[in-house]
């Protein structure tokens, strides 16, 4: 027997490579990565620069631990009420993730901004002769070849 046996890929094997090759899913992998980077400065701002700020104006408030005892023993901090079974509405560390989203959007928008100014997109290239011009240049083109 001379014949090999050949072994071919399951059809969605071939399928999946090619999904996985084409352009948006490539764009869509890099901009989940640069945005998983991205994240992490915009935390080290909001957390390192923003929040210490806006805790100084405030007289020191540390937002991500206000909250309301719904149920419960009443205590001083969010860890403890926990601790001792409380039902709590945690209404700072909520108004933490707004604060972190709005930095966030706004320091996308800057970013979004800037590039657009950097990336001057080319001109749109001259679309052909439509159907009807192209029609029309074959008649021109007859009736000069008849008279000549």
């Amino acid at each position: 027997m001379s014949d090999k046996l050949k072994i071919s890929s399951p059809a969605w094997l071939d399928e999946f490579k090619a999904f996985i090759m084409r352009g948006n899913v490539v764009d869509l992998a890099v901009g989940v990565v640069i945005g998983a980077a991205f994240t992490g400065i915009v935390g080290s701002l909001v957390k390192d620069m923003i929040t210490p700020v806006i805790g100084l104006i405030t007289g020191g408030v540390d937002f991500s631990n206000l909250f309301v005892t719904l149920k419960g023993p009443v205590e001083p901090t969010i860890a403890a009420a926990v601790k001792a079974g409380a039902v709590t509405l945690n209404y700072g560390i909520f108004l933490n993730a707004v604060i972190n989203f709005i930095i966030i959007a706004f320091a996308i928008f800057w970013m979004v901004r800037l590039v657009s100014r950097l990336y001057k997109a080319p001109p749109p290239a001259a679309a052909g002769p439509t159907a009807s011009e192209k029609l029309l240049m074959e008649i021109r083109d007859l009736l000069k070849a008849r008279a000549e």
